[in-house]
């Protein structure tokens, strides 16, 4: 099937049996008071590299919402902030998306964010009206196409419906004059952050040339794992 297989919840709680890609850089983080257990949590680099953006989106946005800094001002910090989560979001992503062979999908949201910032300054500095009063439709635009492509690239339910939700928030946004920007901020970050704290749909494991045999062998086992978890 071109799209993951109808079995295969679009989102669930994250399965333990990670594969090779997955294991490498993996952060756990546990809460606990004496014994008793708050929060046990772990985050793959991609998990970590949608966490990031997440909080960028969030504090970007709720900026402009909240706060009377000038646009010439936040274009700077924020064009630099960006191209900053843009550098930890290859690093983070690298070795995945090889052993994936979705590079290009981690080099198109790169190309999207500079696009963009690009953008976005042609706006402020050139004193383009039009793209200052859509700046909150640009952006929404921007990652609901990410996602389509993502949702293409990996097979995806789960991420061509988060880039459905992007297209119904940009025909939400005339109904929210005044609150635009704390909305966008709210749609990309809170998938964003959804996407880090669940385990998404995807297609099955395929045979990487990064890895060796007895790696390949062991992502084998893990599927099997998770099938028989479902």
């Amino acid at each position: 099937m071109f799209l993951s297989g109808d079995s295969i919840p679009v989102l669930r709680a994250k399965q333990p049996e990670l594969d090779i890609q997955d294991l490498c850089g993996l952060l756990r983080i546990q809460w606990q008071i004496g014994t008793i257990k708050l929060r046990s949590v772990f985050y793959t680099r991609i998990d970590q590299a949608f966490l990031l953006w997440g909080l960028i989106a969030l504090i970007i946005f709720a900026t402009a919402q909240f706060f009377p800094l000038s646009w010439v001002l936040q274009a700077y910090i924020w064009s630099s902030l960006t191209v900053v989560g843009t550098g930890a979001m290859i690093t983070l992503t690298q070795f995945w998306a090889r052993v994936e062979q979705l590079s290009w999908v981690v080099y198109t949201w790169a190309m999207l964010m500079v696009v963009g910032v690009v953008l976005t300054d042609l706006g402020i500095f050139a004193g383009w009206g039009f793209l200052l009063i859509n700046l909150c439709p640009l952006w929404l635009g921007i990652s609901a196409l990410g996602y389509l492509l993502t949702g293409l690239g990996l097979r995806s339910r789960a991420f061509l419906g988060i880039g459905s939700i992007h297209l119904v928030g940009m025909a939400l946004l005339p109904t929210l004059i005044g609150w635009q920007f704390l909305f966008t901020g709210v749609v990309i970050g809170g998938c964003l952050i959804l996407l880090s704290e669940l385990q998404w749909d995807m297609r099955g494991p395929i045979e990487s040339p990064v890895l060796n045999e007895v790696e390949q062998e062991f992502n084998r086992q893990q599927h099997y794992y998770r099938q028989s978890s479902l």
